[in-house]
């Protein structure tokens, strides 16, 4: 009896309880400079360096930098997206996409000298 009841705790509280202590020394593990995260008060920052040696975190505040245990991180918001470098090839692509001007002012005769057109090259062929 004492044995089925111990299995039934460990299964409630223990194993769930380790579970999530897990996940949170991952999530702290994984954090690095750029990302947002939230402290236990609440406190709202970006990452800006990590001391491993010390376990601290320095946080941009809007340009403040405060410093915390590793440990007063709740959540981590959203992390770092690593920036896509863009180059003139990339931009001077693009232009080429768009319309010709020469198509572009076809594009926008009014629908009345296009059908003209059509029919003159109608009763040019009769």
């Amino acid at each position: 009896m004492i044995i089925a009841l111990f299995a039934l705790m460990y299964f409630l509280m223990i194993r769930p309880q380790r579970k999530q202590q897990q996940k949170r020394r991952e999530q702290l593990s994984k954090i690095k400079a750029g990302d947002q995260v939230v402290t236990i008060g609440r406190l709202h920052g970006v990452v800006d360096e990590i001391n491993e040696a010390e376990k601290t975190v320095t946080l941009d505040c809007d340009g403040i930098y405060l410093v915390f245990d590793l440990s007063a991180i709740a959540q981590v918001k959203q992390p770092a997206i690593a920036p896509t470098a863009t180059t003139a090839n990339d931009t001077a692509n693009a232009k080429p996409s768009e319309a010709p001007a020469s198509d572009a002012a076809d594009e926008n005769q009014p629908a009345s000298t296009q059908g003209s057109d059509a029919a003159d090259q109608k009763n040019d062929n009769k």
